[in-house]
């Protein structure tokens, strides 16, 4: 005999953490699935029933475009760089930051291509400050301590790591044949040449 299945009550939340709680759900789905996530999966994920959805979002497009707004969000790669902190030695700790931006950007361009955006939406180079701003100004103050070893400031190095690491990260300006976070650090504190000095292991 077939068990059913009975969906149970919905945890007792304010609106606000309902909200919060179905945009967490949606976020890995949105990666998964784009736009064409239905909203019995996103119920599903959130464990409630469909029509509480639509007691905090006034419809499917609205709830997306927050989930989309909360995966590029870039509050919690701010504190991952923050806490590198200055003690490791310079190349460690540009490492970690590669490293640190190498799961940011891979994210960014899975949620990309699922919904089929070229790039972030708001993110066109007009947008003020820029998403990636706060991000730019940790890794600066982390290079700080090393202001003296470097060819050009701090905050010039950040601007270069970024770039080397989109175009090193992102499989369609790679050639499918992405760098590794050592390798883009390789690249940017010693170059290619045999007479850069100080050349890696």
């Amino acid at each position: 005999m077939a068990t059913e299945t009975r969906r149970t009550r919905a945890t007792p939340m304010s609106p606000d953490e309902r909200r919060e709680a179905i945009i967490a759900a949606t976020v890995p789905l949105l990666r998964q699935h784009g736009f064409a996530v239905s909203t019995r999966q996103i119920a599903e994920a959130a464990g409630i029933a469909e029509g509480t959805i639509f007691r905090v979002f006034d419809d499917k497009e609205s709830l997306l475009r927050r989930a989309l707004e909360a995966a590029l969000e870039p509050g919690e790669t701010e504190r991952r760089l923050a806490a590198v902190g200055t003690h490791l030695p310079l190349e460690e700790r540009l490492l970690a930051v590669a490293q640190i931006l190498h799961e940011r950007l891979t994210s960014v361009f899975q949620l990309m291509v699922a919904i089929g955006f070229n790039r972030p939406p708001g993110d066109d180079g007009r947008q003020q400050p820029p998403r990636h701003a706060g991000m730019m100004t940790i890794i600066a103050q982390l290079l700080e301590p090393d202001r003296d070893r470097l060819r050009v400031p701090p905050a010039e190095v950040a601007r270069r790591l970024r770039v080397l690491a989109f175009a090193g990260f992102h499989p369609l300006i790679n050639d499918h044949e992405p760098m590794t976070p050592a390798e883009v650090v390789d690249t940017l504190l010693h170059g290619v040449s045999t007479e850069a000095g100080d050349p890696s292991p």
